[in-house]
């Protein structure tokens, strides 16, 4: 038998509203069953935000130093700063610099802040609008702050969007979103489909690490 030769499947959110009905033991039959499951979407990916890492939601941001300015306020979207580094060209040599992370005790205790020289330091104090500390306070308005940064998913909104994840994540948010619902509508059943959204949760997030190789190097004096 031939297969489909298609890889597009990309259910919207009302089906995947119906299928997390259906764990449930429910069927969608009002507008405001649906109003009420896309506020736990939103809500469980507010959850996944707060449990750690999804690749598919880092990107590269850039930021311009301004002379002797220490805080950029960054968009709001940014959840976390996960590493960064200083930019600098020098004729026609560009060269990235890492910077080391700071604590809000660590950063807060750096004595002299007005010191100006390359930004070697970052904190990031986060804020509704997060702001990104740098030090020493920079000595031009020409170097550049790269930083991989974590973001917010998009919301779920109208009913026929599609969702904002790689598809191997589906099976663990239809298992998240059932799970919410149950809580709701079916208490009876919270208990089995939160242990199975917990088990596809793990398993996704175990497909979604970054796989470089790690080294332990000891230090001898």
């Amino acid at each position: 038998m031939a297969t489909s030769n298609s890889t597009d499947f990309e259910p919207n959110v009302t089906e995947f509203v119906e299928e997390a009905f259906e764990r449930c033991g429910l069927e969608l039959r009002t507008g405001y069953d649906l109003v009420s499951a896309k506020r736990s979407i939103n809500l469980m990916l507010a959850e996944w935000a707060n449990r750690g890492l999804n690749q598919w939601t880092i990107g590269e941001g850039t930021q311009t130093v301004t002379k002797d300015t220490l805080n950029y306020t960054l968009d709001s979207n940014v959840i976390d700063i996960l590493d960064c580094s200083i930019r600098r060209t020098d004729g026609s040599v560009t060269t990235d610099l890492s910077m080391t992370r700071l604590s809000r005790s660590e950063y807060l205790n750096i004595p002299v802040k007005s010191t100006t020289g390359r930004p070697t330091q970052f904190f990031l104090d986060k804020q509704n609008s997060p702001v990104l500390k740098i030090w020493p306070a920079p000595e031009n308005s020409t170097d550049i702050i790269v930083f991989n940064k974590l973001v917010r998913m998009d919301d779920a909104d109208t009913a026929l969007n599609t969702m904002d994840m790689p598809f191997r994540f589906y099976p663990c948010f239809v298992a998240g979103l059932a799970y919410y619902m149950s809580v709701k509508k079916a208490p009876e059943k919270s208990g089995m489909l939160k242990q199975m959204y917990e088990e596809e949760f793990e398993r996704a997030s175990s497909t979604d690490e970054d796989r470089a190789s790690f080294r332990i190097r000891p230090y001898i004096n």
